[in-house]
């Protein structure tokens, strides 16, 4: 039998070595090359999801829910908006109770009276009968205030500063929520990111063992080095699962917030581009202390107290009212008929009253009133401190995670390439099976990371803009139409 050349078998070693090489048909590509073809952040999605099982994996869905569109439904849904607007609208019908008191009170009185004797004069030791013994009686009458030690003022103040203090209750409600949303939203992606790195890492960890089974088989690798492969695809899966409840765990915490059913399979639009933070620095600031719903509320509640300072002073003074009134006596239910005097009457009176003297008790509530005052002032001064230091850490905060996003891209190609690398030198059989693990548990860190670091930064620029009262320049929306 003729032996083959050595250049036969030359040919035949490079053609299996190159089978080794290439992917399993099973798998498709191999990670590395999913992640290569999957381009750059703000270009396309670093990590590339190989099983449709994966939430968000894939194309993006028609009709997914948006950043602009979750907000509308939060300012529209949200429990606390909805308290926050009917607060407000309450505190509108008390400023028109308050307006009421400025002007003529009407009322009306009947009452009937039965006497056991009816009543008499003595005149000359005659008894006269000065009136029935069923008495009759109804009137309409009409009351107007003209003056109160503008009482009535401070009172119509005091409700009309609730209207504006409603109003910033009602901002403060909306930036809450809106921060809340934008953060929920985020931290979604995040979550859904984690699922689809947990899902190739699965993937890549099943091409791995079929590998290692192959190795194995053909008595190139130890036991325990399959084994140590198997240990890992299932802890992989194990993390996978987790990483899909975290991600129904965050979807159930947005829909809350948007008012939505809670186990509503809410799916979300992605958001890729990472916008650069441009402001200035000191006109944040100034916005800050001229925006901040916190602080126009205690300003508000300081006019509030002076008013309600002038509401106490208005008791050294005295009141003056005019009275107006048309009434009918009589011995019948209309009280039409009248034998002993006449059967109507009108009256216009002028009624002043002071109170002059309650031991001190008015003097008491003017100075409680203007304690108050300036301790509002003393935490207007502290909340004024405290929204400079929460303005100046966000801005802290959103510069370093915007740093952070290149370093972190950076660090993710580097793990991607060692990765691709480390997997075909151990289909060569040149290095082993801890470093093809070591090197996919690397890659899965860097993935997080930089997921991390973008949905970070945007949370950041979230938390900026709450604390400044500012909309800075928002996210981009995913155009790529997938990840």
């Amino acid at each position: 039998m003729r032996r083959p050349s050595a250049d036969l078998i030359v040919a035949i070693t490079v053609i299996v070595m190159a089978a080794w090489a290439a992917p399993p048909a099973a798998h498709g590509q191999g990670v590395g090359d999913t992640l290569q073809e999957a381009g750059t952040p703000g270009q396309g999605h670093p990590t590339g999801v190989a099983r449709q099982g994966a939430e968000g994996g894939g194309e993006q869905k028609a009709g997914a829910l948006t950043l602009e569109r979750a907000l509308d439904l939060a300012l529209t849904n949200n429990a606390a908006i909805r308290e926050s607007l009917s607060r407000r609208l309450a505190s509108i019908e008390g400023r028109k109770a308050a307006l009421a008191d400025f002007f003529p009170k009407l009322g009306a009185a009947y009452s009937y009276t039965n006497l056991e004797d009816q009543p008499y004069t003595i005149v000359g030791g005659t008894k006269l009968p000065v009136s029935s013994d069923e008495v009759f009686r109804w009137q309409v009458y009409a009351a107007q205030p003209i003056f109160t030690g503008f009482a009535l003022s401070s009172r119509y103040e005091m409700a009309r500063l609730g209207v504006d203090l409603g109003e910033a209750e009602c901002d403060l409600a909306r930036m809450e929520t809106t921060r809340r949303v934008k953060e929920a939203y985020y931290g979604c992606l995040l979550a859904k990111r984690a699922l689809d790195v947990s899902v190739e890492a699965t993937d890549a960890l099943m091409a791995h063992v079929k590998d290692a089974e192959r190795f194995y088989d053909q008595g190139m690798i130890p036991f325990n080095d399959l084994l140590k492969s198997k240990v890992a695809l299932a802890a992989a899966q194990q993390s996978e699962e987790r990483a899909r409840a975290n991600l129904e765990a965050a979807i159930s915490g947005l829909n809350t917030l948007l008012g939505l059913e809670v186990d509503r399979p809410t799916e979300i639009e992605d958001i890729t581009g990472a916008p650069p933070l441009a402001y200035d620095p000191a006109r944040l600031m100034e916005a800050a202390l001229e925006n901040r719903p916190e602080i126009r509320s205690l300003k508000i509640a300081l006019m509030n107290a002076a008013a309600a300072a002038r509401l106490a002073r208005s008791s050294f003074y005295p009141s003056v009212s005019l009275l107006g009134a048309y009434e009918r006596t009589g011995d019948d239910p209309r009280a039409s008929n009248n034998d002993y005097g006449n059967d109507h009457n009108t009256s216009i009176a002028l009624e002043a009253g002071w109170q002059f003297f309650e031991w001190g008790k008015t003097r008491a509530e003017v100075k409680k009133a203007e304690w108050e005052k300036q301790a509002l002032e003393e935490r207007l001064r502290a909340l004024k401190d405290a929204v400079r230091i929460e303005v100046k850490n966000a801005a802290l905060d959103a510069r370093v995670a915007e740093k952070n996003i290149a370093s972190a891209r950076e660090a993710l190609e580097q793990a991607r390439e060692n990765y691709r690398i480390t997997n075909l030198q151990y289909r060569q059989q040149i290095t082993s099976s801890t470093e093809v693990l070591d090197a996919r548990t690397y890659l899965s860190q860097a993935q997080m990371n930089y997921y991390g670091a973008l949905y970070g930064y945007l949370s950041a620029i979230a938390r900026l803009e709450r604390a400044s009262g500012v909309t800075l320049s928002g996210p981009q929306p995913n155009t790529n139409g997938g990840s």
